[in-house]
């Protein structure tokens, strides 16, 4: 059991009288499991996306380009083909275009997370999240004595821009729900990669 001084004692008493949270230092004294570090950060929050969407196939890029590929395709994707090479279900070798939080919600929590599974999960995870430069990817353009700016169209405007504008805290709390739902998707010997620079791997 934590002692406390007088002074202590005061502090915490103005704090829960006054409806604040607790600052840290308070926290750590009054409860002695202290197995755990943490990270911290304005308007951190436990919560984590639970959404599922349906799939929606789009394209299909798997299908062998003349029949002498057929085999070599089969070993390759050896899951739920057809006659012509061609997978035809399963949850690998797949490209899947969307807001990425979404996608690993539905991955978690819809019917493909029972394949995951089956599988033993995911082995590896590479992500290239944006590193926070500021940039917004327009460019400038020359067409002859001309300058034109090409701005970014709606959908590279989503997923490609490199803003934040409510700074670090912001950027901390969206890849650390990404993180978390791929860490439920991993397998217990996966591995996470995550290629970022000096702005917010300090």
């Amino acid at each position: 059991m934590a002692i406390l001084t007088d002074n202590e004692i005061r502090d915490i008493n103005n704090y829960l009288q006054s409806g604040k949270p607790l600052p840290d230092k308070y926290r750590f004294l009054l409860f002695e499991d202290k197995r755990e570090v943490e990270l911290v950060w304005n308007g951190k929050t436990n919560e984590v996306c639970n959404i599922v969407m349906p799939f929606q196939t789009i394209e299909l890029v798997d299908e062998p380009r003349v029949e002498s590929d057929v085999k070599l395709q089969k070993s390759l994707f050896d899951f739920g083909l057809d006659g012509r090479g061609r997978q035809l279900s399963g949850w690998t070798n797949k490209l899947i275009w969307g807001d990425n939080k979404l996608i690993l919600s539905s991955l978690k929590n819809g019917p493909m997370r029972e394949e995951i599974e089956k599988q033993g999960g995911i082995k590896l995870i590479y992500i290239d999240p944006p590193f926070d430069v500021g940039a917004d990817f327009s460019m400038r353009i020359e067409v002859g004595n001309e300058e034109f700016t090409k701005e970014a169209n709606i959908l590279e405007e989503l997923a490609y821009r490199d803003t934040w504008g409510k700074g670090a805290d912001s950027f901390i709390a969206m890849i650390y729900e990404r993180l978390s739902l791929m860490r439920d998707l991993l397998a217990d010997d996966g591995s996470i990669y995550v290629h970022c620079d000096w702005r917010v791997s300090g």
